[in-house]
């Protein structure tokens, strides 16, 4: 009977806090939103959904990174795996504690009117206070992801920030075959070599810097010129050592025969 009347008042407490309803919370509402975008809540988001969500997020894709989507949608999936293991748990704990407070509300109904409002008033106690915890679950999911992309993010500039060296390199040799920019697999391995990367690394960088100059040709025609200029001033420099006259050398370097 004391547990019966500790209810009893708990539902008199709260009376008032439930008397109106208050509006989504804008916190929780972002992290719906946020995990439906990354498809760890609603319906399992599709490897090529994903894998196009990461190449918008990292301004592109290639072949070679197939593989690093692969691991991403690996974790990503465990992540998604656990915060519905969890929220499976909150939601049957929350189903059996709503059925026990049912049963009590019944034993009291016993000795005093229980009215439907009444009833409805505790489970939606209930319902709150268990969407509080869930809340703070979607909070730690939320940021479980964040860290995860931050990691991807970040192995990807590590990986495709190229040394000033390499991009002149780069640079030059596309400018000064801008006729045909499609080095060889032979000038590929070069190329890598030079720059100290791999020759995929340079195949990339050549695919990706013919889409930028075919859709803004405007915008690199100065940086075509100034690669064109510093391609003829080189030119030019070897041409004048070519043709320079030799420095006469001192009979110490080259003794003469001495006839007997």
């Amino acid at each position: 009977m004391v547990y019966l009347f500790v209810s009893f008042k708990l539902v008199n407490v709260y009376w008032g806090i439930l008397s109106e309803e208050e509006p989504p919370d804008p916190q929780e509402l972002r992290l719906d939103n946020m995990l439906l975008a990354e498809g760890v809540a609603g319906p399992q988001k599709s490897r090529a959904a994903t894998a196009a969500a990461l190449a918008a997020a990292t301004g592109g894709s290639s072949s070679d990174e197939s593989s690093e989507h692969a691991d991403y949608r690996e974790k990503l999936a465990q992540i998604r795996m656990i915060y519905h293991t969890e929220l499976d748990k909150y939601e049957q704990a929350c189903n059996e504690f709503t059925g026990h407070v049912m049963n009590l509300l019944r034993e009291q109904s016993r000795t005093r009117p229980i009215s439907p409002k009444e009833i409805e008033c505790m489970v939606s106690i209930i319902h709150r206070k268990f969407s509080a915890i869930q809340g703070q679950l979607k909070q730690s999911t939320c940021e479980a992801v964040m860290i995860l992309r931050s990691r991807f993010l970040d192995a990807r500039r590590k990986r495709r920030n190229f040394s000033k060296q390499a991009t002149e390199i780069l640079n030059e040799y596309f400018y000064s075959h801008l006729a045909n920019p499609y080095p060889s697999e032979e000038t590929k391995e070069e190329l890598a070599k030079k720059c100290s990367i791999t020759a995929a690394q340079v195949s990339n960088w050549f695919g990706n810097k013919r889409i930028r100059y075919k859709k803004n040709i405007a915008k690199f025609q100065e940086e075509a010129n100034m690669y064109a200029m510093k391609t003829a001033m080189d030119a030019t420099s070897l041409t004048s050592q070519a043709s320079s006259p030799a420095t006469p050398n001192s009979g110490k370097d080259h003794p003469h025969t001495v006839l007997q």
